[in-house]
């Protein structure tokens, strides 16, 4: 059974519960879920996945969080040409500029994305978000099954 990493960031519990429901759907489509915080792991550990998850809130003016998220992606950026990706998060203000600001980022540099515009969610994962990630945690599973 192929693995998945869900690797997140989480400030008040939301995207960590988001990262929950991902795993949900990589379990349900016939993967096994490996759900890590960012401190735990490497942009090197996940640029040698073919499929990963990666979870951010949206934090001060629209943005990927500065200390931990933000110096990782731009890291991992140079190699996630090819690779089958899926953001989420959640957010308490704005529209969802840092999203799509991640998003052109990861396809600018030659990812492919599991969601097109991300998954995200105002506050907690509501009943729509709940079934946008299990979904999108299906889709995951599926890429990493091919």
């Amino acid at each position: 059974m192929a693995e998945v990493k869900i690797v997140y960031w989480s400030g008040t519990g939301n995207t960590a519960s988001m990262a929950e429901l991902v795993a949900k759907g990589v379990t349900d489509g016939g993967a096994t879920p490996v759900i890590i915080p960012f401190e735990d792991t490497t942009p090197d550990a996940l640029a040698s996945e073919a499929v990963f998850a990666m979870g951010c809130p949206s934090m001060g003016a629209e943005q990927l969080e500065e200390s931990v998220v933000d110096p990782f992606v731009e890291e991992l950026a140079g190699s996630v040409s090819g690779k089958k990706i899926l953001l989420f998060g959640s957010y308490g203000w704005g529209d969802g500029e840092w999203m799509r600001t991640w998003t052109d980022q990861m396809t600018g540099a030659g990812a492919e994305m599991i969601e097109a515009e991300g998954v995200i969610c105002n506050e907690a994962p509501d009943a729509e978000a709940e079934e946008a990630l299990v979904a999108a945690g299906k889709a995951l599973a599926a890429a990493a099954n091919g």
